[in-house]
């Protein structure tokens, strides 16, 4: 209890509202002795006059702030805790008897007797004050309530300051409300508020957190000493801090000598028990409450607790500016269950823990997404989620050799950044060919089918211009060529995208529009951070025209942002915005709706369907409705044990590395790359990435039902509209040409085979007997050998291999 009656300059009249004082508290006085229970609500308006009945005696409706926590997806696991001040409110009946008595023995040993103002005391403490004796306090335990309510409920500065500044006029003011509230709540109402609000030092507030803090137990479990130690810190918390070598043995003496006889004199506690209680130890030593994300390093949660953050102060709902939602999250008491999947995580960072060390240079980072619904269930990587020590830093210098030169240390092993999710500084990373999901999209939404055939040469030369470089040909046009230089032959969406055939998909792209490509991408959820050329050509349908190398995956992104995108396929082409959130509940029990994801239909069901069935073939799955022909990643079917989809993706130099793999309940996408560094010299290794991926789904997927992927409901969608290829064997090459060309098919010569046809000649075509309308069909030209077996449709190049300069895989 603090005085509140303090001489200044020796003479406490020299004020306008002391002799108001004076002048109340003598009414006061002679009132009390005749009329204890109603001399501060009847005769103390007459001894103030207007100025006491003028006060306000309604307190503002607030609420103390209150702890926030963050649980995982089993609704049980804490992953983390928000709050400017430790607190969390608990019912009377959850507090010990020992914890009540203990703050009345300490703060208002008349609590239950008085209305709110013991004028008594009020009176013993005005003459000792003034007369040279020792300083009292006559703050009862709701006057003190009163005083720390007032300064929650301030809305500006200086109410916090009328509401705590050492004065008369907050004296009075305090005794006003103090009545009033007597009136309104039981004294047992005001003893829970009272514990609930007071502070206990060391960053604790309430007597849950103190319990926690100091004793590591509830509330209903604190002994007598215990109880007594917490009651006697509330006076001065800072001063009786135990952890201290000069507040442990102040507190102890004042809980010795002041608070635990005085629980004896009220007849809370035996004689025995008391001696028994001051022979308890007093803590040195506090329990550490972490908070925020940095905290829980060492589970691996600390980048989706950062997602989740960030997510956050994203939204509208909480607060009008970014400020304003942190102080939402950090004192609104809400329990909030995440997304996070504990398994599937933990599986994740087995996997990486595996292959890459946590000191390396290079990220393998893994995001993982529920298809239909936008949940992330899972965000790893090789790094731990906190801040470098700057007077013991663990990071190594960043291998950026501009950043190397001023010695800034890279994200190894620890780092703040969202590597997985992106923000901040965080832009992204070229993925390769895993982009080629978006032409495949963006053709089957106009029209072109999946056995849209392609004839594909080992260096295509596109319409785009391009500046200097090394997939510029003939002066400035963009001219890719494939993962090893062949592959040539014709192709469908199933082959081409399960060989990672480049001279597909940029003449596909060309006759789409890579602004239509674009759009599908940006539809799909690529956020395109980096301002230059990403954002610009994005943002500009005539520049995203001529954006060339799109289809490649030349443009930043994150493993989220691709996870979700393969997701939508998964989901019947349904796009959510990724979201961590399962559930956000109020602190008065209260559910609410902000945290379902954003949904639309980014494409239709069949389109979704059609490219998902393609997106098997390079993860060694069977289309359901084609030929694949070939896989980058052949055994990632077996190893997941469900039917799959996915692709791999390689950037020029291999300096960046990706795989994605999906089934129907979980999409991974996974990364390695330099985060410091993306101009770096090492070259990412599938045979790290691929099977962190891999088991990391197959971990997910264990126990799960196998469950089919959905086929179109078109046909047209697949096959498209299908065209007869008349036989021109053995006819001349400019006749077969012209034959074919007037029947609507893009006519190409092939190479040389064995034929019973004159040397010269058509031997036959590929493909043979029927092909989608518009087509490519390549003329085989006999060799004069005959043969008896005749020749085999189909294409001529091999698979593709690791992606080279200008050739993502």
């Amino acid at each position: 209890m603090t005085s509140w009656f303090r001489r200044r300059d020796h003479n406490i009249f020299t004020n306008a509202t002391s002799l108001l004082v004076c002048g109340l508290l003598a009414g006061v006085v002679v009132a009390a002795a005749a009329f204890p229970a109603a001399a501060m609500t009847g005769l103390a308006a007459k001894a103030g006059g207007q100025t006491f009945a003028g006060l306000p005696s309604e307190l503002k409706e607030f609420s103390s702030p209150q702890i926030s926590r963050v649980y995982a997806s089993d609704n049980k696991t804490q992953i983390a805790v928000f709050y400017d001040e430790f607190r969390s409110d608990v019912p009377l009946k959850d507090i010990s008897k020992n914890m009540q008595a203990a703050i009345l023995a300490a703060e208002d040993r008349k609590f239950y007797e008085h209305n709110g103002v013991d004028l008594k005391g009020v009176a013993r403490a005005f003459v000792s004050n003034n007369q040279g004796g020792a300083q009292q306090g006559a703050s009862t335990l709701t006057m003190q309530y009163v005083r720390m309510s007032l300064a929650y409920s301030a809305t500006n500065p200086q109410e916090v300051i009328e509401a705590t500044e050492d004065s008369a006029k907050r004296k009075i003011t305090e005794m006003k409300y103090a009545l009033q509230i007597s009136k309104q709540l039981s004294k047992d109402q005001i003893l829970e508020r009272y514990l609930n609000i007071a502070p206990f030092g060391n960053q604790t507030y309430g007597i849950f957190a103190a319990s926690n803090v100091y004793f590591n137990k509830k509330p209903k479990d604190l002994t007598v000493g215990e109880a007594a130690m917490l009651a006697g810190m509330v006076k001065a918390p800072s001063s009786f801090n135990p952890t201290t070598p000069s507040g442990h043995e102040q507190i102890t003496d004042r809980r010795n000598k002041y608070i635990i006889p005085a629980m004896v004199d009220m007849g809370a506690v035996t004689p025995a028990d008391a001696e028994k209680a001051k022979k308890e130890a007093i803590p040195t030593k506090v329990k550490q409450v972490g908070r925020g994300c940095a905290w829980v390093a060492k589970n691996n949660w600390g980048f989706f607790c950062d997602f989740f953050y960030r997510w956050w102060l994203e939204q509208e709902s909480f607060g009008a500016t970014t400020y304003d939602r942190e102080r939402r999250l950090k004192s609104g008491g809400y329990r909030v269950v995440t997304t996070l999947d504990l398994n599937g995580q933990a599986g994740a960072r087995r996997e990486i823990t595996e292959r890459q060390s946590d000191k390396s240079q290079n990220a393998l980072l893994l995001a993982g997404v529920e298809p239909g619904s936008g949940k992330v269930r899972l965000l790893a990587t090789n790094r731990k989620f906190k801040l470098d020590d700057p007077d013991h830093p663990e990071n190594k210098i960043s291998s950026d050799p501009a950043k190397a030169k001023l010695k800034i240390r890279g994200t190894a092993p620890n780092t703040t950044n969202p590597l997985m999710t992106g923000g901040g500084d965080i832009a992204g990373y070229q993925s390769g060919s895993v982009f080629k999901i978006f032409p495949i999209i963006a053709a089957l939404e106009n029209g072109y089918p999946l056995s849209y055939t392609i004839k594909a040469e080992k260096k295509y030369v596109s319409g785009y211009i391009v500046g200097p470089g090394p997939a510029t040909c003939n002066g400035h046009f963009y001219c890719p060529t494939n993962a090893g230089g062949g592959s040539a032959g014709v192709y469908t969406m199933w082959s081409a995208f399960a060989k990672s055939i480049n001279t597909y998909f940029i003449p596909l792209q060309e006759r789409v529009g890579a602004d239509k490509v674009v759009a599908v991408a940006k539809r799909f959820g690529v956020q395109f951070r980096v301002a230059y050329p990403d954002a610009t050509f994005a943002n500009d349908p005539a520049s995203a025209k001529q954006w060339g190398a799109f289809s490649l995956g030349v443009s930043a992104s994150t493993p989220l942002d691709m996870a979700n995108a393969y997701a939508t396929l998964a989901g019947d082409g349904k796009y959510c915005s990724p979201t961590p959130i399962e559930q956000i509940t109020m602190a008065d029990g209260q559910k609410i709706d902000v945290g379902k994801p954003f949904c639309n239909q980014a494409t239709s069901k069949d389109v979704a369907r059609a490219a998902l069935d393609a997106a098997r073939c390079p993860v060694g799955d069977s289309a359901q409705l084609g030929s694949c022909n070939g896989a980058t990643a052949p055994g990632t079917r077996d190893i997941v044990g469900h039917p799959v989809f996915g692709k791999t993706g390689t950037t020029d130099a291999e300096k960046t590395a990706s795989m994605i793999v999906g089934t129907t309940k979980i999409v991974v996408a996974g990364y390695m790359a330099n985060p410091d560094w993306p101009d770096h010299n090492d070259q990412m290794d599938h045979h790290v990435i691929n099977p962190a991926v891999q088991y990391t789904v197959r971990d997910y997927m264990k126990d799960k039902e196998k469950q089919q992927f959905k086929k179109p409901s078109s046909s047209k969608i697949v096959f498209g509209e299908q065209r007869s290829i008349p036989n021109v064997e053995c006819d001349s090459v400019s006749s077969a040409t012209n034959r074919l060309e007037d029947l609507g098919f893009a006519v190409s010569r092939g190479g040389e085979v064995d034929s019973d046809c004159p040397k010269g000649t058509v031997a036959g075509t590929d493909p043979s007997g029927r092909t989608i309308k518009n087509g490519a069909v390549v003329l085989q030209i006999s060799n004069g050998k005959p043969t008896t077996q005749a020749p085999t449709p189909g294409n001529s190049g091999g698979p593709a291999g690791p992606g080279g300069p200008g050739r993502p895989n």
